[in-house]
């Protein structure tokens, strides 16, 4: 928020420029900006009144002029369109240098001498653009320096405010504010009602008391919207970073930055019937205020006549029911709505507002019948005008009620490491406006209604440290012991994962946790995925689902770079609305493409296969002694390549899956290489086995090789299975060492053989038993899959 120096000093008597008043705001937790001057040095600048305009006799365009200025009147040819008889304006002496670098000296223009310069905004730096002249009261006095007259020896603080500091988005609330930092005395604002003329009364009815509890209307008839707003309510709009557009508005905008209440004025003559204030059918169109058509959603808020909404609620009124330079009469609105049904409209409709920018912050509650009040006296004042009574529709229930806070003395020192005593922290209180009951050596307190973020203890000991200054606090060192959590030796460290992963070639990424819904769709992964409600933009639309999306778009971009050969890994969270509610699942992503090893004389290089990223993760299984009864199943998912996909099971449950990708998803994608990916539940590898130490036989093993034909279609994983369970306790280990596919094998069909590597602890096996197990092996193998012996 922009503020004046000078207006600051109407509200509280200050000893401190305004670089100590900035110091003191971010000192504070108010962080100030900027501070910059309202307008550069215009030495040789003064108000000027024009006697005289007479065209130029070689130019239509532009006009020869006497301007009476610093005690002299002298004679200045003009191309301003406004330029006429009696206009007060900024007139520029010989010799004075404007913002720009522009010294003004005697000139010949088209054979008329010209003795200065009459000036519009721009040129003096008090603006961007311009329709000619700036045009000065008619009252400003001729001759007095410009800076003087218009109070231009000002300086302008930019403040950040956080969201929890609505009260101060206005002059009184920063007033408070610097009032209770400094010890000044705050000048508050007598407001006093505007006795009605005439007893027109608009009807209101609140159709959404629960978004808007208070609803205020007025109704002024006879209004000049032509009358010229005073030039001390222009400046102060225009240092604020308002540009000033006709008194009414003008009005609504500085009691907006006044007393940081929002309001708006309808043309009474453009309603139909009475004023409702209800929520929106989806679909209903409205004409705002920027020309925008729109199309509301039923969440949103609206003020609507008897026939269709004139104003979205909180955030900007329709043109149709604008006022107009035909305006006569007027309704002014003065209302309170709740947070939660402004916060994110503004932003889904591409707008930016200072009334949404308070309203979903949260305006002073009790704040619309003094806003009103304050805006009817400057309208009648400037526009003139027949005020009507003031028609309040309210919702009491549905208002917000200030909690009484207990402030405990013993905490508040404890928390902030300090001795502070009982006047110091009451003086406190009380100056930002608390009211405070003691009860022994506690307080009880009720902030003001503006302040809405004051709710518990801690906020109010928050608010005596800003106040007191926390440079002002003594700096102690913490006390009291420490609670060290020892890590489970079953669960293993997150980091350790990812050391392995670099220590094997794969480098870390950190993607987006939000994605396009197009890019999830394209993957088939839009199932339960969560939109969010006010995007940064279409393609960070979604939540994602997964981590491929990331790593295909890493990868995608390493590609182009014409880097073929990486390996990528994540760690993050992915999310996933089902049946049951909301998830979120920390999962890890890999990803593998180009060769397996670099380029050597010794080896022709090899592209990567299924079977590497496939020992890439059993690597980590067998490194981390994962526990569980891990395997893998053939599988299909819509993104990977239907023969080279597979599952990971962990003790019946799938937790993950990898594969190559789809060809046609690489054709998509325009790659002309393929890569393997795979995801991972984080769960499944973190938790570990416990090592067991046990001693070593000390009786020989023994092996038995069996080869059989079995059906091309029975996986690999599936027959081990098999084998380990007949094989029963004294086979210690089975390993596939052979495949062959060609001349004695029926088609369809492929020829295994499998190592059997058999000991029992504590003595040596006997033939008798190892025959026993083998046959047990065959039998089981004949029974599940029918397989043919081979020689």
């Amino acid at each position: 928020m922009k503020i004046s120096y000078r207006w600051l000093k109407q509200w509280v008597t200050l000893d401190l420029d305004p670089e100590q008043v900035a110091e003191r705001f971010t000192l504070a937790g108010l962080e100030v900006d900027q501070v910059s001057p309202v307008a550069p040095p215009l030495d040789g600048v003064v108000v000027g009144e024009i006697l005289t305009a007479e065209q130029h006799p070689d130019a239509d365009r532009l006009k020869v002029c006497t301007v009476a200025g610093d005690q002299q009147v002298r004679t200045i040819v003009c191309g301003a369109p406004n330029a006429r008889v009696g206009l007060k304006v900024p007139l520029a002496t010989v010799g004075t240098i404007l913002p720009g670098g522009l010294k003004i000296k005697p000139a010949k223009l088209r054979g008329v001498r010209s003795e200065g310069m009459l000036c519009s905004e721009p040129e003096l730096g008090l603006g961007e653009e311009s329709g000619g002249l700036l045009e000065l009261p008619s009252d400003a006095p001729t001759g007095e320096a410009l800076t003087d007259y218009l109070g231009l020896d000002d300086q302008i603080l930019d403040i950040d405010l956080t969201p929890n500091r609505a009260d101060c988005l206005s002059v009184r609330g920063l007033a408070r504010e610097l009032a209770a930092l400094t010890g000044g005395k705050l000048t508050p604002l007598s407001i006093d009602p505007v006795e009605p003329v005439i007893d027109n009364r608009p009807v209101i009815h609140l159709k959404a008391a629960a978004d808007c509890p208070r609803y205020i209307g007025r109704i002024v008839r006879d209004v000049d919207v032509q009358a010229a707003t005073p030039g001390w309510m222009v400046e102060a709009l225009r240092r604020s970073g308002i540009r000033s557009l006709g008194p009414i508005v003008d009005v609504t905008n500085f009691v907006l930055l006044e007393l940081g209440q929002p309001m708006h004025a309808f043309d009474l003559a453009t309603l139909k019937g009475d004023i409702r204030v209800r929520r929106a059918t989806k679909g209903e169109p409205l004409q705002l205020l920027d020309g925008r058509d729109i199309a509301l959603d039923d969440d949103m808020l609206v003020i609507a006549d008897e026939q269709k909404p004139i104003a979205l609620g909180g955030v900007m009124g329709g043109l149709p029911t604008a006022v107009s330079d035909a305006t006569r009469d007027i309704l002014l609105e003065s209302a309170w709505f709740d947070p939660r049904v402004i916060a994110g409209r503004a932003r889904r409709l591409g707008l930016a507002t200072e009334s949404a920018h308070r309203f979903e912050r949260g305006v002073d509650p009790e704040l619309q019948r003094e806003a009103i009040e304050r805006a009817t006296a400057l309208i009648v004042e400037i526009a003139g005008g027949q005020p009507g009574p003031v028609e309040e529709s309210v919702s009491t229930a549905d208002l917000p009620v200030q909690p009484t806070v207990r402030l405990r003395m013993n905490r508040l020192n404890r928390l902030l490491g300090s001795d502070l005593d009982v006047t110091t922290v009451e003086r406190i209180l009380l100056g930002l406006g608390m009211s405070l009951e003691r009860d022994g050596e506690d307080f009880l307190v009720q902030a003001p209604s503006a302040r809405r973020d004051i709710a518990i203890e801690v906020d109010l000991i928050e608010e005596v440290a800003r106040v007191f200054g926390y440079d002002n606090l003594p700096s102690r060192r913490p006390g009291g012991g420490l609670n060290i959590e020892v890590s489970s030796e079953s669960q293993l460290p997150e980091q350790t994962l990812r050391t392995q992963l670099i220590a094997r070639g794969f480098q870390e990424i950190l993607t987006w946790s939000f994605v396009s819904e197009e890019v999830l769709d394209r993957l088939d992964l839009m199932d339960g995925a969560q939109p969010l409600a006010n995007p940064l933009s279409r393609d960070m639309a979604v939540l994602r689902t997964s981590l491929l999306p990331g790593l295909l778009e890493t990868a995608s971009g390493n590609l182009r770079r014409q880097h073929p050969d990486f390996r990528l890994f994540e760690t993050g969270v992915c999310f996933q609305r089902g049946d049951e509610g909301f998830s979120e699942t920390r999962r890890l992503g890999l990803l593998m493409t180009g060769l397996a090893e670099g380029e050597h004389f010794s080896a022709r290089p090899r592209s990567l296969d299924f079977f590497d990223l496939k020992g890439e993760v059993e690597q980590l299984l067998e490194l981390n002694a994962c526990a569980g009864d891990f395997r893998f199943e053939r599988s299909e998912h819509s993104w990977l390549h239907p023969g080279q996909s597979a599952d990971l099971i962990c003790d019946g449950q799938r937790v993950g899956w990898l594969g190559q990708l789809h060809p046609m998803l690489l054709d998509q994608l325009d790659w002309s290489q393929t890569a393997f990916v795979a995801e991972i539940d984080m769960t499944a590898l973190i938790r570990r086995q416990l090592p067991q130490a046990s001693p070593s036989s000390r009786y020989p093993q023994v092996r038995r090789d069996i080869s059989f034909v079995i059906e091309d279609s029975v996986p690999a994983s599936d027959i081990l299975e098999v084998v380990r369970t007949a094989g029963g306790g004294l086979l210690h280990r089975a390993a596939i060492f052979d495949e062959y596919r060609g001349q004695g094998v029926d088609s369809g069909g492929r020829s295994l053989s499998i190592s059997l590597i058999l000991r029992h602890f504590s003595r040596t096996l006997s033939d008798t038993e190892i025959e026993e197990v083998v046959q047990s092996v065959l039998l089981a193998l004949r029974s599940r899959y029918n397989i043919k012996m081979r020689g």
